[in-house]
């Protein structure tokens, strides 16, 4: 990677071969077993390559085959090799034939010495995503925040709620009141609602569960049988489903595979006898009536998957959870899974695999254009490419990556609700990321980018695009209080709408709204109160949505690493129609010189975002990107 002192060196990583399973490189992007596919490797002029093998493991066992010039277009030789899909996950790699020795090409990158065949290029086998899912822009919405009906204010609350006025309580960040407080958002709210959404640029609406509890957050449901009446019962499901819809959009619902709550009719069941059929449903000690729990916490009884009885009530015929709310007249378009790393795992017991699997066929027999993601928030490579959840939500791989680069300097977060520790790195002081003790440290782009690269080479590309990348969610602190002020905000958000994956955006950040944890960023959405919205950051959401939906390179296509300083990143996405050139800045630099962009036979790109309307290249061919900075700015090349 460029960096260090002096000039860069105008070529850097674009002289390095590259692959990366999109359709460039892959053209059968949905092979099934027995099919034998062409896999391309693009080595650019500078490399010293002089042949090219692909090695692959049929059966655990190393094979290699020599790959052939298939053509060579401008400045770039590719390479084509066949790959026998043997296997449901077949692994690849590349050998580059060297002067100087060989090297590997993996997912990992180009690198001089042997590395784990878990870095490899994969084919999947199995039954792919569904189709929508590539350019879905998923909007995250917690009901109880979001919006609430004229129905809300007729309903009784349970004992359980402390009502709170919407636009005048504060949301209480910790303490025993967070998961009582009770604002009376309801989904006739948010049908009431969708044209903010259509005017952001969002087509896909996920809701954190809507099933009966005793919480705001219902992540303790008491029935999967029913919708929460405070969010108006079955019938106002049935008529945001229509709503959405009728726009052409997708619904997904959040399901907790893990653990009920203590009040839910299966766990009342359980503890009322020791031989009610619901006891096997979960660890219950029969002799001392202890059970398991998530994490400690007394209300979420974990459910054992080691059921049978479990599996059936969840995935059995059309009545079964997950079955159900996927039919008529909810019609959803599938599920996240909430704490699916969890799912099926307890000391001996494995079961996370198979219920995967289950839950994820269940799903796909109701409707085939089903999706299943699942909740990680640490390493989720493990549990990717094994015909189970079809993505996750991409905490590792792209959160915590942006936040550590763009998060607020060591003066702290620009809206107050940052401080700075004690530490000699500086980091932004916020309670945890997802329960990492010590604060947000400050990384450079170098770092951000290894550590997207660590977790992307663990999974196949198919597995990749279709996780969720997102800036922050109801479980962690807002995007605009880790990066402090407006303008690092856009660069995040230019991220998220230009790299690899499905953009999921939490209700609120595209206001600019603020908090320090999860329960603090849970602030009801300020409808009344338009002049605390900030419109410019609603206007880069909304604009680089828009850039998002209007080229194809940015839902389809392959991701290059052009260029990386602690200060800059440069990459492209490119499909066999285009390229779009990407810089993302966190702070005012030197400019960047690049050298063997394809920029056609007129040597300049045009500006889509951000930035002057052209850029050329000199008579060299190197093209000179601004300094300014932060900035986020992207060009099509010709």
């Amino acid at each position: 990677m460029s960096g260090g002192h002096g000039p860069p060196d105008p070529a850097g990583l674009l002289d390095l071969p590259h692959h990366d399973g999109s359709a460039r490189y892959v053209p059968e992007q949905a092979p099934t077993l027995g099919d034998t596919v062409d896999v391309f490797v693009r080595v650019p002029v500078g490399a010293p390559v002089r042949r090219v093998f692909v090695r692959t493991t049929p059966d655990g066992e190393p094979h290699f085959a020599a790959a052939t010039v298939d053509r060579r277009a401008g400045r770039d030789t590719w390479w084509r090799a066949e790959v026998e899909v043997r296997n449901p996950v077949t692994n690849y790699r590349f050998l580059l034939d060297e002067p100087g020795g060989n090297r590997w090409l993996t997912a990992l990158g180009v690198v001089g010495h042997d590395v784990p065949d878990s870095t490899d290029f994969r084919l999947v086998a199995y039954d792919p995503p569904p189709a929508w899912a590539r350019d879905a822009v998923v909007y995250q919405i917690f009901p109880d925040r979001f919006a609430r009906s004229a129905r809300s204010a007729r309903r009784a609350l349970p004992d359980w709620a402390i009502p709170c006025d919407w636009d005048r309580t504060p949301v209480v960040g910790s303490g025993p009141e967070t998961p009582y407080q009770y604002y009376g958002g309801d989904l006739d709210g948010i049908a009431e609602r969708l044209d903010h959404l259509d005017r952001l640029g969002v087509n896909t609406v996920y809701l954190t569960p809507f099933f009966p509890a005793r919480s705001n957050h219902r992540y303790d449901a008491a029935s999967f049988d029913r919708v929460d009446p405070l969010l108006g019962g079955d019938a106002a499901l049935a008529r945001l489903a229509d709503a959405v819809h009728a726009r052409g959009w997708r619904l997904l619902g959040d399901i907790t595979s893990n653990h009920t709550g203590d009040g839910h009719e299966w766990f009342v069941g359980a503890s009322s006898a020791v031989r009610a059929p619901e006891r096997e449903l979960y660890y219950l000690d029969d002799v001392t009536g202890d059970y398991e729990c998530w994490k400690g916490v007394r209300t979420l009884p974990k459910l054992n998957w080691g059921s049978a009885e479990l599996r059936r009530r969840f995935t059995e015929g059309p009545e079964a959870v997950l079955r159900r709310w996927l039919l008529p007249p909810y019609g959803l378009d599938g599920w996240r899974v909430d704490v699916a790393n969890m799912t099926g795992r307890r000391g001996r017991d494995a079961y996370t695999h198979e219920v995967a699997a289950l839950l994820r066929a269940a799903v796909v027999a109701t409707r085939p254009d089903g999706l299943v993601v699942a909740e990680h928030g640490h390493d989720h490579t493990g549990d990717l490419d094994r015909d189970g959840w079809q993505g996750t939500m991409n905490y590792t791989g792209f959160t915590d990556p942006v936040w550590s680069w763009l998060r607020a300097d060591d003066s702290g977060a620009a809206d107050g609700h940052g401080t700075v520790d004690g530490d000699r790195s500086g980091g932004v002081t916020l309670p945890n990321f997802l329960g990492v003790p010590g604060g947000i440290r400050r990384r450079d782009a170098g770092s951000m980018v290894a550590t997207m690269n660590a977790f992307r080479s663990l999974v196949s590309w198919r597995s990749y695009v279709h996780s969720w990348q997102l800036l922050g969610s109801h479980d962690s602190a807002r995007i605009r209080t880790v990066v402090g002020d407006a303008a690092r905000q856009e660069v995040a958000v230019g991220l998220l709408a230009t790299m690899p994956g499905t953009p999921m955006i939490f209700a609120g950040d595209e206001l600019g709204l603020s908090g320090v944890n999860g329960e603090d960023s849970r602030t009801p959405m300020p409808w009344h109160r338009p002049e605390s919205w900030d419109l410019a950051t609603f206007e880069a959401y909304r604009s680089l949505l828009a850039l998002r939906r209007a080229a194809p390179e940015l839902r389809h296509g392959g991701l290059r690493w052009a260029y990386v300083d602690p200060d800059t990143l440069v990459f492209l996405r490119e499909t066999p129609g285009g390229a779009l050139l990407v810089l993302a800045r966190r702070a005012a630099g030197a400019p960047v010189r690049l050298r063997g962009l394809p920029t056609g036979d007129h040597g300049y790109a045009d500006n889509l975002h951000g930035g002057a309307p052209t850029v050329r290249a000199d008579g060299d061919g190197v093209v000179t990107l601004p300094g300014d900075g932060p900035t986020f700015q992207v060009w099509r090349l010709s």
